[in-house]
């Protein structure tokens, strides 16, 4: 009968083992099982996948058959039971954790019975007489299955109690984990919580529960915390993913190995930036951090730490720590550059002469410098293109660097009496493109148009303009467009939250389509108008002449995406506006949105929702077929004064469209959007062209003979008596081609005005 009841339990023994290992893992004689505490795994792993413990555990059960609880295995009574770990407080035999340290918020209830006798959680090393002990790499601890020994640094340690397998999740005695990772613990008598402390971590365990929390997060653990014989037992991958240790199972020799990064690690940063020598002291900001909490028992620098440098140069500092434990972080090393002391920069300049007559011009140049070679702010005082009285000038530079040391060089020259030009002859003779010359603006009306040919190329325009002012998230525009296609978009956000403005474009096609880029140029978020139509027009004629844009976008049969995604880059804050101009082609018609949705919000999943959002009964949208004007002089230009006019829905229709949102015809005023190509095919040599303001206040660029022009370089045209350069042809006469479109925020008409001035001296 004895023989038959053996019998009976290997088998209920074989059975269990079985149950316990997954039927997918690898032969137990071949495969290592690994796992990351990081993570948890829910989903049914595939061979050779990852297994955790807890969902489906590898190791054996420790359960004997019919049993609900495990079964201990014996502490061998060779064990010396009073000797502690190395380097560990000795623990006491206490009702209470050994070596926790007495809070008064933690004493026990009257007639609690909470870990009344519970042993150390680990007795010393056991001598090994030769024993094979199974070998473990540095930082290593090895937890034996079906056992309670634990080995680290090639010593054998016991656990209160052995690992068990409860209803499939794999256990260990919490006690022992931290006594051989040294982190601190203790136990709330009152909560029947196990309190556990590492670093910055604090992680509460309690008793029958499946929950534990890290500073007050919850997490959950795939079978409750239990006290056996006065042992508080928790899910092994639990008290790994507290305690952030790596393991893996290895079933060959049926052990968990633990990896244990227990050394300090210490870093620091230099302050401020830059560092100059002999001037900039120096601050040391120092990072330290252990995995067991220890604090930081000292620190060690390498010579090249100073509080100042005498010398400037490269300097490598290192910076080590040592915790509480004796152990020491690995070395730390940072190389940092001290520079050589600002030194203040050098204003000069040089004059191409020292006298001059009345009205001749000044050519200054400037001959600054600066030590370090950095861009130096100039400041010039009583410079001017030529000077009118006779006598002497003195003419001062001012220059300044980035930390504000600064320079002055003065020089005198003479003017004689006699004269070589007027002033305005010296403005209209010798101003710079871009800058600004006084002309009578109420004689300009009364010069004669140009005759011109006008022609055009079919660029279908979308101007989403209207409502520029947005007081709600939606859709300020919609068209579908096939083929060349411009785009002129000028918003302003009057909202309380920041928005996003996008161009979203959808494929209704059986086809896939593509979307070339051609020319892009956008501005902002800015708060003013005025600027941001001057800089996205800037940048358009910019990628025309770089061709920076380009890009081509395939997009599937109902696909929706963002295009031109810079202009959904930054959020804007209310009261800032984005303009856009751009040139598109597509091969096949696409339906293109104009949105404008909060910062955080999908415009493409909300579009089949957003409000269709009407005009403002203001601004203009539109879209305008043949919005490229070619206008084409034949004759010579500049032998008597002049103008061509441009936006004045007079000499310069606007163009005629509809708002396909509203289903009404629209009138394009102004002509925003509208690229002008402008072939000048015989200027007379010895002519001025200006670019002059008729409707207000004026911001923007055009391109002459494929060079950009400020309009103006400095601050706005305000009058119609400002006169910005475009070009000046000199002593030759031929062609010349300006391109321009109307920047957004500005306002029309504007003419161009051809002037003819004296032949040079």
């Amino acid at each position: 009968m004895n023989l038959k009841k053996l019998s009976l339990v290997a088998i209920l023994a074989v059975s269990q083992v079985a149950a316990a290992v997954p039927a997918f893992a690898a032969p137990v004689s071949t495969t290592t099982i690994t796992g990351t505490v990081v993570q948890a795994a829910e989903a049914t792993p595939t061979p050779a996948a990852t297994l955790m413990p807890e969902s489906t555990d590898p190791l054996p059960p420790l359960v004997s058959p019919g049993s609900a609880t495990p079964t201990p295995t014996p502490v061998p009574t060779t064990a010396p039971v009073t000797t502690s770990l190395p380097n560990a407080t000795p623990a006491p035999t206490s009702s209470a954790l050994p070596a926790a340290t007495p809070d008064p918020a933690m004493t026990p209830l009257p007639g609690a019975s909470a870990l009344p006798t519970e042993a150390p959680g680990l007795v010393a090393p056991l001598a090994t007489g030769g024993q094979n002990i199974p070998a473990a790499g540095a930082n290593q601890l090895i937890l034996m299955m079906n056992s309670n020994k634990m080995y680290m640094n090639g010593k054998e340690y016991l656990a209160n109690q052995p690992m068990a397998v409860k209803n499939g999740v794999s256990y260990v005695s919490i006690r022992a984990m931290v006594d051989m990772v040294k982190v601190k613990y203790t136990y709330d008598y009152k909560t029947k919580e196990v309190i556990v402390t590492k670093g910055d971590s604090i992680m509460r365990f309690k008793t029958d529960s499946k929950i534990y929390t890290v500073n007050g997060s919850k997490e959950t653990m795939k079978g409750p915390a239990y006290q056996f014989k006065g042992t508080f037992m928790i899910p092994l991958t639990s008290i790994t993913k507290a305690l952030s240790l790596k393991y893996s199972v290895d079933n060959v020799g049926k052990r968990v190995i633990l990896e244990l990064n227990t050394k300090p690690t210490a870093s620091f940063t230099v302050q401020p930036a830059e560092i100059y020598a002999g001037v900039t002291p120096v601050t040391f900001v120092t990072k330290y951090s252990s995995p067991n909490g220890s604090a930081i028992a000292q620190e060690v620098w390498n010579e090249n730490k100073k509080d100042m440098y005498d010398q400037p140069g490269f300097y490598t500092i290192t910076y080590s720590v040592q915790d509480a434990a004796g152990l020491w972080s690995d070395p730390y090393t940072a190389t940092i550059q001290v520079l050589q002391p600002n030194q203040p920069p050098v204003a000069n300049f040089s004059t191409d002469k020292d006298e001059y007559k009345m009205g001749e011009p000044v050519t200054l140049t400037d001959l600054s410098t600066d030590p370090e070679g950095e861009e130096l702010t100039v400041e010039w005082t009583n410079r001017a293109l030529a000077y009118f009285n006779p006598g002497p000038v003195s003419i001062q530079l001012k220059v300044t660097d980035k930390h504000g040391l600064s320079s002055t060089f003065e020089k005198t020259i003479n003017i004689t009496s006699e004269q070589l030009y007027t002033q305005d002859e010296v403005a209209k003779l010798f101003t710079v493109p871009g800058d600004i010359i006084s002309m009578d603006g109420g004689m300009i009306p009364g010069l004669p148009n140009l005759t011109y040919n006008l022609s055009s190329e079919p660029y279908m325009l979308i101007r989403s303009n209207s409502p520029e002012t947005v007081n709600a998230e939606g859709v300020l525009y919609r068209e579908t467009a096939l083929g060349s296609t411009r785009f002129l978009v000028h918003h302003m956000n009057n909202m309380s939250t920041r928005q996003k403005l996008y161009v979203i474009a959808t494929n209704r096609n059986l086809y896939p389509t593509t979307i070339t880029t051609q020319y892009v140029g956008i501005a902002g978020p800015a708060v003013s108008p005025e600027y941001t139509g001057k800089i996205s027009i800037q940048k358009y004629f910019n990628s025309m002449l770089t061709n920076s844009s380009y890009g081509t976008i395939t997009l599937q049969p109902g696909q929706s995406i963002p295009i031109m995604t810079d202009v959904s880059k930054i959020a804007m804050k209310p009261g800032e506006v984005l303009s856009l101009s751009a040139d598109l082609f597509s091969d096949l018609a696409v339906q293109y949105d104009v949105v404008m949705v909060e910062q955080s919000k999908d415009p493409v999943a909300l579009l089949p929702t957003l409000p269709l959002l009407d005009r403002d009964g203001v601004h203009n949208r539109g879209t305008y077929p043949d919005s490229t004007r070619i206008i084409s002089v034949f004759d010579q230009v500049g032998a008597t004064q002049s103008k061509l006019v441009l936006g004045d829905n007079g000499n310069d229709k606007n163009l005629v469209g509809t708002d396909p949102m509203s289903g009404t015809e629209a009138s394009n005023a102004g002509n925003f959007g509208v690229l002008y190509k402008i072939r000048l095919e015989s200027v007379a040599k010895n002519t001025l062209i200006t670019f002059n303001p008729r409707g207000g206040n004026y911001l923007g660029s055009l391109m002459v003979n494929g060079t950009i022009v400020n309009l103006p370089n400095k601050g706005n045209l305000a009058s119609s008596d400002m006169n910005a350069v475009v070009y000046r042809s000199g002593n030759y006469e031929g062609p010349v081609d300006i391109v321009f479109s109307v920047a957004s925020g500005s306002n029309l008409p504007v003419n161009l005005v051809f002037t003819p001035i004296p032949a040079p001296k």
